[in-house]
């Protein structure tokens, strides 16, 4: 990950939202209130244990227009602290007793993430260790050890006396001492990578359901995987097959490391991680809420799933396939743009689980211009970066960059506002036909000013009847 995450503890709210600025422009209430919302987190771990059981996260409700940077808030703040994070939408579940997805697979999912994270790293940590026993694998598929089993000619020999056990003895021995230097030759001409295209045949074990991922009607209900259930109790296929050396090296550094790894304490370790850590982001809430109460029409599992939501926000424990795991100090975050709907439309129960309420500013002319160059990985450095790789450099002018934000801004106040996400439509359009012709450009240098982009974009601007097939 980024230097960010050196000692999560000692994250000061500034730090975070220092972090949060490198890819977020502007919307500085939601950055304090997470950044407020993940000290609070470290607080609390000081604390003695009876009083930090009592603390509960301080659950945020985002409310703001498509694009604006809700999401990625949340996504990035994650990526800081290196917590398991889930995004969700909430109008893919229904209520219990619909056909559908319930909440609580929201958590069963966040625990197969966590699980995931947490091997991940343990198999990092082994790399070391694992490469070395891989070396030694792929040594033993380059140089066969001999068979120990004799061969009809040697019982000739010793039938009629012509090799004694001496004999035998030091010709075993010289063959080991050649085997072994040939072996070291072959070490270092590995290590040198220079046996990397040469193909051998490893042997790799698989389990044999390893293509079924999930056996059951209603196990998922359950925290039941039944293919991994069965893989774990029947034997484990070997299967033979001829790769190159280097493959061959990745594959069994993978299973060394692998071998290394306590799933159990991995399993502990990944769930404590969900407990203390997750971090939930549930979008559009907005489209779960009725206005005026509204309870009938094709969406009456609506409230349902508000009410589903409750203890799961509030705290309850949720049955996984890895054991039980408590929500109580999980962070979740809500978000929605509530147009045609307000926050008080949602159920007082669910509001009461979301104390702090933040509002997301709209994004003008001069937030686009931001977003278009200041971020990390802002879009103008990732066209410049893919067009380099046809040998193409992109030359941007100010006024150019002013001239894509002034439009995009335009589209959004006359169209439906979809923030940022109106400047990917229009870097498309203007790029198209550099990004088409790259390959057999001869020209090594592409400048784009104000009025190239009023050429590529005024038609588009324009021109209402295409606009209402483009974004």
């Amino acid at each position: 990950m980024n230097e960010a995450v050196i000692k999560t503890g000692d994250l000061t709210p500034s730090q975070v939202m220092a972090f949060l600025d490198r890819y977020v422009i502007g919307q500085s209430k939601a950055k304090k209130a997470v950044a407020i919302a993940l000290r609070n987190r470290i607080r609390r771990k000081k604390l003695p244990e009876e009083l930090a059981k009592e603390i509960i996260p301080k659950n945020i409700l985002m409310v703001g227009p498509t694009g604006v940077g809700k999401t990625e808030i949340a996504r990035r703040l994650a990526q800081l602290v290196d917590a398991p994070f889930i995004k969700v939408e909430a109008s893919k579940y229904t209520e219990v007793g619909y056909v559908g997805r319930d909440v609580e697979s929201i958590i069963r999912e966040m625990a197969d993430i966590s699980v995931h994270m947490v091997k991940s790293k343990k198999i990092e940590e082994n790399s070391s260790i694992a490469a070395v026993l891989a070396e030694e694998r792929v040594l033993d598929a380059l140089l066969p050890s001999k068979s120990k089993v004799r061969q009809p000619q040697d019982f000739m020999r010793i039938l009629l006396g012509s090799s004694s056990d001496d004999e035998e003895n030091a010709t075993d021995e010289y063959e080991s001492e050649s085997r072994r230097t040939t072996r070291e030759k072959f070490r270092k001409l590995l290590r040198e990578g220079k046996l990397n295209d040469r193909e051998i045949e490893i042997e790799v074990a698989e389990s044999p359901l390893s293509n079924v991922p999930f056996i059951g009607v209603g196990m998922e209900e359950m925290g039941l995987n039944l293919g991994e259930m069965l893989g774990n109790i029947l034997p484990k296929k070997v299967k033979r097959k001829r790769v190159t050396v280097a493959n061959a090296l990745k594959i069994y550094q993978l299973e060394e490391a692998e071998k290394l790894i306590d799933m159990d304490a991995v399993i502990k370790e990944a769930l404590d991680k969900v407990q203390e850590e997750g971090i939930v982001f549930i979008d559009e809430l907005d489209k779960i809420a009725s206005a005026d109460g509204q309870k009938y029409g094709p969406d009456v599992s609506r409230e349902g799933v508000q009410r589903d939501l409750l203890p799961l926000v509030e705290g309850t424990t949720v049955q996984t396939k890895y054991g039980p795991v408590k929500t109580d100090h999980i962070l979740f975050i809500g978000a929605g743009a509530f147009h045609s709907v307000k926050p008080s439309d949602l159920i007082p129960e669910l509001q009461g689980r979301f104390p702090i309420r933040v509002e997301l500013d709209p994004l003008g002319e001069e937030e686009l211009l931001r977003i278009l160059v200041e971020p990390e990985n802002s879009l103008v450095k990732q066209y410049k970066a893919l067009l380099q790789t046809e040998g193409v450099e992109l030359i941007f002018t100010d006024a150019a960059l002013r001239e894509v934000a002034s439009l995009a801004s335009k589209m959004n106040r006359e169209m439906e506002n979809i923030g940022a996400r109106r400047l990917h439509t229009m870097m498309e359009q203007l790029l198209e036909d550099i990004s088409f012709r790259a390959p057999e450009m001869t020209e090594r240098e592409v400048r784009i000013d104000d009025a190239f982009v009023r050429e590529r974009l005024a038609s588009l601007v324009e021109n209402t009847d295409l606009r209402r097939y483009l974004l």
